[in-house]
């Protein structure tokens, strides 16, 4: 067969069928181009869910009349000219294939007019016709854009298009995700003449938050906590869900950088890893979370609909945000419990805008960030026997609490006295403790109270050593591909550092020689082969940390307080002063709540007093 040019009209459906997969798809791009050309006011109309009627008008710039035949030709922009703009892409468009994708498979019409000009022009289109009409149109500066009749001229895109309902649900979700990138637009939404949002310009933290809250729902915002980190170099801030508020599904997720709304593995992986201590199960935080970096270290131009991106520096990017997340969270659980705690997480905020904000290559980061290990030089002894003695005293008295005053809250002690979580008052069947705060009831459950502290502390412990190595009797033969056996040998100086020792030893195999004392009884390729691929996918050893985070809680949660041992009002009362200063006290290390409060209020409900 001859290779012969495809014919234009062809090309311009291919192309079409790139970034037009349904209604939702057109509203994207005119939504983009409406927030890229400086609009404050947008307003969106749709009919039937889109298939018949999407109408968008906006108080934007505007396009000369000169500039409207080429604004719906293919490859034609002025977002960009020159490659280097291409490596600082600001705008949410720049392919300039957007509107000329819509005209090949819809009846098309746009208006605008300038501040400049004394009258608006219009031009319309219909799917591939090459008639051009433009003529003189009344119309305020900016855009409307009319895209009626969608795939009128392709029956077979026409038919996949779903029900009304559902192809407007994709409109909503897209209009909502974008409406949160640009709190400094005011947004108005109508379908089939009702109105259905109306969003005003968000100036203050509260109108954000009542615009999230609108978008995202009234019980996300009321269960979040505001973070707002970095600078402008690369900054993180948003709202993230306290770890009692989560998802089967990783549904509301929010994720922007650079005000562009993205699917990205690296942010949603580090967002996983900061949740990995707080959550229960396979549940998912929900998040609206903003990245800020220099557009010269992130790629958005890595796929059609530029819905994801590729960074320079992932692994600096994933850290980044863990980390801060993570302190977000244990910002947020301390409630105030703890001054040290605060200030102490103010102190990592304050490293963290200087590491970050420096932008350090990626080798030099991952020799310098700490993951599990440290630099001072403790063996491993040190802490199993600090985990035994743990073990011994549960055996013995597994409450190896010093003695506490003021056993029951007085009717003297003023609010500001009484501790967050109060004084104990009993224990419920060896499983709980009631306390007594100024705002009610505090219930504790014991094991997971004691369980937190303890894995806090070991975490503590085991990160003060640096990763001791165990030769292994017999070296263990993995066959790796090429890029993995590739990726084992870039980073042998970090996989040495954590301790493992591998090396090639044929052209499709390594040898594993040695492996951290602590995984030593974990199955070994597997764990290799999981390091590989975080290396390979994230450039992040989350493996190892999440491995021994895991094996940390269980020694934690052998060491705890046991079901069914009583202690006393002295030692109830030390382990809620314990709890108040511990990071992420509200969770165990399983994920599971420690406390919970009934308030006065709820109380009063429950036995209709004052009804």
């Amino acid at each position: 067969m001859s290779i012969k040019l495809l014919d234009s009209h062809l090309v311009s459906q291919i192309a079409a069928g790139e970034v037009i997969e349904r209604p939702s798809s057109v509203v994207k791009e005119l939504l983009e181009n409406s927030l890229d050309a400086g609009a404050t006011e947008i307003n969106l109309e749709i009919e039937n869910g889109g298939a018949k009627l999407i109408r968008l008008r906006d108080n934007g710039f505007g396009i000369v009349k000169e500039d409207l035949k080429m604004a719906i030709s293919r490859h034609a922009t002025s977002k960009i000219k020159t490659f280097n703009d291409l490596e600082h892409v600001k705008s949410l468009g720049f392919r300039g294939e957007a509107l000329a994708s819509i005209c090949s498979i819809a009846r098309f019409k746009l208006i605008s007019k300038v501040s400049s000009a004394s009258t608006g022009w219009t031009i319309s289109v219909e799917g591939e016709s090459d008639d051009l009409l433009l003529q003189p149109s009344a119309h305020p500066v900016g855009t409307t854009v009319e895209v009626s009749d969608l795939f009128f001229n392709i029956p077979v895109r026409r038919k996949f298009l779903r029900t009304e309902q559902t192809e407007f649900n994709h409109i909503l979700q897209m209009f909502g995700r974008l409406a949160l990138g640009r709190f400094d637009v005011e947004f108005l939404l109508k379908h089939n003449g009702k109105n259905i949002w109306s969003l005003p310009i968000a100036s203050t933290s509260k109108e954000r938050a009542n615009r999230v809250g609108d978008i995202v729902g009234k019980e996300f915002i009321e269960n979040a906590l505001e973070i707002d980190l970095g600078s402008e170099s690369l900054g993180l801030s948003g709202w993230i869900s306290q770890p009692h508020y989560t998802r089967s599904q990783p549904d509301l997720q929010y994720l922007y950088i650079n005000g562009r709304i993205v699917r990205d593995k690296t942010f949603s992986h580090a967002i996983r890893q900061a949740y990995q201590d707080v959550t229960h199960g396979q549940r998912y935080p929900a998040v609206v979370l903003y990245l800020n970096i220099d557009p010269a270290l992130v790629d958005v131009n890595v796929h059609p609909a530029k819905s994801e991106v590729r960074f320079r520096d992932s692994r600096l990017v994933h850290d980044f945000v863990a980390k801060g997340i993570q302190q977000a969270l244990t910002v947020g659980q301390s409630g105030g419990f703890s001054q040290e705690s605060a200030t102490n997480v103010d102190k990592e905020n304050a490293a963290i805008r200087k590491d970050f904000t420096s932008m350090p290559s990626q080798r030099s980061f991952q020799q310098s960030l700490p993951l599990v290990a440290a630099e001072e030089r403790e063996t491993y002894e040190r802490l199993t026997t600090f985990a035994k003695e743990i073990a011994a005293t549960a055996d013995k008295s597994p409450h190896d609490y010093s003695a506490h005053s003021s056993p029951v809250v007085e009717k003297a002690t003023v609010n500001e006295a009484i501790p967050p979580l109060g004084f104990a008052l009993a224990q419920l069947q060896g499983v709980y403790i009631l306390a007594q705060n100024k705002d009610g009831l505090v219930i504790v459950d014991v094991h997971a109270a004691h369980e937190r502290i303890n894995y806090e502390r070991l975490k503590t412990e085991y990160s003060s050593t640096e990763v001791p190595a165990q030769i292994m009797l017999m070296p263990l033969s993995i066959a790796l591909n090429d890029a993995e056996i590739n990726c084992v040998e870039s980073n042998g100086e970090l996989l040495q550092k954590l301790g493992f020792t591998i090396t090639r030893s044929s052209p499709g195999s390594v040898l594993v020689r040695s492996v951290p004392v602590l995984l030593k009884d974990t199955s070994v390729g597997k764990l290799v082969r999981d390091i590989i691929a975080d290396l390979l996918t994230h450039d992040s050893l989350d493996s190892v940390i999440e491995s021994t985070n895991k094996i940390l809680a269980t020694m934690a949660c052998h060491s705890s307080v046991r079901a069914n041992q009583n202690l006393s009002i002295d030692e109830m009362n030390t382990l809620l002063r314990k709890l108040e200063i511990t990071n992420h006290g509200g969770q165990c290390g399983h994920g599971r709540p420690t406390w919970a409060q009934m308030t006065m209020a709820a109380l009063d409900k429950m036995f209709l007093r004052g009804s």
